[in-house]
């Protein structure tokens, strides 16, 4: 690999760190660049985890620094977030991903416009609470987001940012530090499994941890700094990206421009 493409992965890196801290899908830029370099599939979506996981844990870091959220109260919705990482790695090679790809674009689409169309419930700072009677369908809807997780990490934590704000009633800005931590503790099984299958590559993703590091760290300060209405917007323009490109929109607009 000549010298310039190192630079490229860390650059790569950098964005994707802070893309994914602040909203999500920063794996959308990672994955096809790993593939570019020459890494299969299979190992692309292993290596890929090692900087989703380190940016994951710097971010927690960050936040837990800030007093934006507490360990005691995200482990009640990272536990089963990680049990059903653990389910979908385990299968991750047995799923059809241009299928999956689709209906997350789908799904992507119908979440732009709930942020869109239901902006009080982005902005706001505070937690409005959780019934206990709702708190059992909250668990089940974070096993089946860590199913996915497990599966292809990519976009990911849209769904742990609508589950946290729709679902679990949080702040916008504290459900992003939350994200941050359920996602740190749920990749690092989802990368055991891939490292136990030999599917990691570990020059290429330690290269790319280093820049998702630094860009979840710069992420992790402007969250806070800038407020739910700033990061509301970050994540509109996110989740339309990524909804256009995973469904494949994005090449199709580029071919008739």
């Amino acid at each position: 690999m000549e010298w310039y493409m190192y630079l490229a992965v860390i650059a790569a890196g950098l964005f994707a760190g802070f893309v994914n801290t602040l909203a999500g899908s920063g794996s959308l830029l990672t994955l096809p660049l790993l593939m570019f370099l020459g890494l299969p599939a299979n190992i692309a979506n292993g290596t890929n985890r090692i900087g989703v996981m380190v940016q994951s844990a710097v971010g927690a870091w960050s936040f837990r620094n800030q007093k934006i959220y507490s360990v005691r109260e995200t482990m009640w919705m990272a536990i089963p977030a990680t049990i059903g990482s653990l389910a979908g790695s385990l299968v991750a090679i047995r799923i059809n991903e241009r299928i999956m790809e689709l209906l997350i674009g789908g799904l992507l689409i119908f979440m732009f416009f709930v942020i869109l169309y239901k902006p009080e419930q982005w902005v706001r700072e505070h937690a409005l609470g959780i019934s206990s009677r709702r708190r059992g369908w909250v668990i089940f809807i974070f096993f089946l987001i860590g199913i996915y997780g497990g599966f292809i990490q990519a976009g990911v934590g849209f769904f742990l940012l609508a589950a946290l704000v729709l679902g679990a009633g949080m702040g916008l800005t504290k459900a992003n530090a939350v994200k941050v931590a359920i996602v740190a503790i749920f990749t690092a099984v989802a990368l055991l499994v891939f490292i136990l299958s030999g599917q990691v590559n570990y020059f290429i993703g330690l290269i790319l941890a280093a820049g998702q590091g630094v860009g979840a760290l710069i992420a992790s300060r402007f969250a806070v700094s800038w407020g739910p209405k700033v990061v509301r917007i970050v994540l509109l323009v996110a989740v339309m990206a990524s909804a256009l490109k995973l469904t494949g929109a994005f090449d199709l607009l580029i071919k008739l421009f």
